[in-house]
């Protein structure tokens, strides 16, 4: 499954320049974690997460203490480019989502922006991932059984789910079963595909 087929478009975006009030009350007025700053419309140049808002909000304070805390020095960030990650990991739209799994495993991110051409086409999310595991395997079959019938290599293949890995079954040859798995796994849910013993090796 390519990462555009689950990827979130368009983009909730923030301007580098608005004010962290106005970004929190974006992140939550939408219901996100996070969303990508932008100098201009698809030009993305970091990303600001829940955390780096309410870090920039909110101070320590000295009452919670035994001793008194030495006031701050500075003023506090005022806008979104103070308490952005300038450095994104991103991953292409034509990317496995494998790939982009493995990246949020290593990176330890919630949210991975989606390029083309270095220019912000989409966005996925953990909850993105998840969703793909909460659709139904009945909705799923219908799915798989729909793109099936639209490859005439692959039209005379069944299909069964259970807990999104699909068994195909039908007359057929090695060829057929090749172009068949390779269609089923284009199908959003679809966690693997399997045959019959003896129908493809």
């Amino acid at each position: 499954m390519l990462v555009c087929e689950i990827m979130t478009a368009p983009v909730v975006t923030v301007r580098r320049t608005a004010t962290i009030r106005q970004a929190v009350r974006l992140l939550y007025e939408q219901d996100i974690t996070a969303a990508p700053v932008v100098e201009r419309p698809g030009r993305m140049v970091g990303i600001v997460s829940e955390m780096d808002l309410l870090r920039g909000e909110f101070e320590s304070e000295p009452r919670a203490f035994l001793r008194p805390e030495a006031l701050p020095t500075g003023r506090p960030p005022a806008l979104v480019e103070e308490v952005m990650t300038p450095r994104v990991a991103t991953v292409g739209d034509t990317a496995d989502v494998m790939d982009l799994l493995d990246l949020m495993i290593t990176t330890g991110v919630k949210s991975v922006p989606v390029v083309r051409d270095d220019d912000l086409v989409g966005i996925v999310s953990r909850r993105d991932l998840m969703g793909l595991l909460v659709q139904g395997d009945e909705r799923i079959r219908d799915d798989v059984l729909a793109a099936l019938r639209d490859c005439a290599d692959t039209a005379h293949f069944g299909a069964a789910v259970r807990n999104g890995v699909v068994e195909l079954y039908g007359p057929g040859d090695e060829r057929s079963a090749r172009i068949a798995e390779m269609v089923v796994r284009t199908v959003p849910g679809v966690a693997g595909v399997v045959f019959p013993e003896g129908l493809i090796s």
